[in-house]
């Protein structure tokens, strides 16, 4: 028994996407290395000197919470629900109470302070939801064109995306909004009801601009319309990003060089400005390059998926870098809002950083273990 064990998990670290695990720890070491450079040439009094230590740590305990989750059965994870969604709904429920709090500059109250800690629930509750709704699908998949079900499905999604826009975290509400149109399509929803979802759009854009958002989120689309009207207050950061990715030319001033331009917020959620500055424009494209290439990587695993829970759990994954990546590079270069969602894998931010580890061992498990017989922890026949 003990060799059949120590060749199932041989197997399966020869089975495992090592070109995934290897890209996203690329991009996760860059992150480390520009927070540490901005400690060491004091660019911007907003990085502690912890934070690239943090970095570092949430990336080591990322990566071992990747390999467990990706040798784990994603199905049997799905099952125990019940244990860790109340759980993940808790955390979010405590910011708004004393021990929630917003950081400086933002608009929402989406983090805990537990004095030796502080935590974003919302990315723990993004994990929950993957296995949560990817398993409501597999329930009613081949009933998921019913009006019923979609109906309980979007009552499903609605939970988590309704509790973090009234935390004011309008940036995560859209994600998981993306999250659930992308996974309902990989399960086959059908695209007479995306058409329709289309055709009411305007209502609910109407909706959102009168009875939902403030006159500070108006604002924010509206000046990128009107470029110029505001450059001491809504369009500063944004501004100071572009002339950030100018100065750095084609290849960038380096990480020693002097009078960078300081961007508030740099080390997170505008770190895109310091990597154009600090590697200029063939540094910028090759971090939108790796980004896609992972996304496209993430999409090819839920190719080799073979059931829909698993489909699903990668198309969301998906959803999650491609949506973050899309908001935060449109937000960085001026064609999008100012809404406060970090760059995946790269900005400041250790609860990020473990989730999304956390995200791509999934994807892992779920390209792993497509056929019963590869898992680690039993052995079985093939699923059918």
């Amino acid at each position: 028994m003990k060799r059949i064990g120590t060749e199932k998990k041989e197997h399966f670290f020869k089975r495992i996407d090592h070109l995934l695990l290897l890209m996203v720890t690329v991009c996760a070491g860059v992150s480390v290395i520009m927070l540490k450079a901005m400690w060491d040439r004091q660019i911007t009094n907003e990085v502690d000197a912890n934070d690239w230590i943090v970095q570092l740590i949430s990336m080591g305990i990322g990566m071992v919470g990747c390999v467990t989750v990706a040798a784990m059965d994603y199905h049997k994870l799905a099952k125990f629900w019940f244990l860790y969604a109340p759980v993940a709904l808790g955390l979010v429920g405590l910011t708004f109470t004393s021990l929630g709090y917003g950081r400086e500059g933002a608009d929402d109250i989406a983090w805990i302070d537990f004095g030796f800690v502080q935590i974003q629930p919302a990315e723990i509750l993004k994990l929950v939801f993957l296995l949560t709704f990817s398993l409501h699908i597999s329930k009613v998949a081949k009933r998921i064109n019913q009006p019923l079900h979609l109906i309980l499905l979007g009552m499903h999604a609605a939970v988590p995306m309704g509790i973090v826009a009234i935390q004011g975290d309008y940036g995560t509400a859209i994600v998981f909004a993306a999250m659930t149109v992308t996974m309902l399509f990989a399960a086959g929803l059908s695209l007479w009801y995306f058409l329709g979802g289309l055709v009411l759009s305007p209502i609910a854009v109407w909706f959102l601009w009168t009875y939902v958002f403030g006159d500070v989120h108006r604002n924010r689309i509206l000046v990128l319309f009107n470029p110029g009207t505001d450059p001491l207050g809504l369009e500063y950061q944004p501004d100071l990003s572009i002339k950030a990715i100018k100065a750095g030319g084609l290849f960038g001033l380096g990480l020693n060089a002097e009078g960078y331009v300081t961007v508030p917020e740099m080390h997170n959620d505008f770190i895109f400005a310091f990597i154009g500055e600090a590697f200029g424009f063939v540094g910028a494209v090759g971090t939108i390059v790796m980004l896609s290439a992972i996304t496209l990587r993430i999409f090819a695993d839920s190719r080799a998926a073979k059931d829909t829970m698993g489909r699903t759990i990668c198309m969301g994954v998906f959803a999650i870098l491609f949506t973050h990546a899309v908001m935060n590079l449109g937000m960085v270069l001026k064609v999008m809002p100012v809404i406060g969602v970090p760059l995946p894998f790269f900005s400041a931010g250790g609860t990020a950083m473990v989730s999304m580890y956390i995200c791509i061992g999934l994807v892992i498990s779920a390209y792993t273990h497509n056929w019963r017989k590869y898992r680690v922890f039993y052995d079985a026949e093939p699923e059918q």
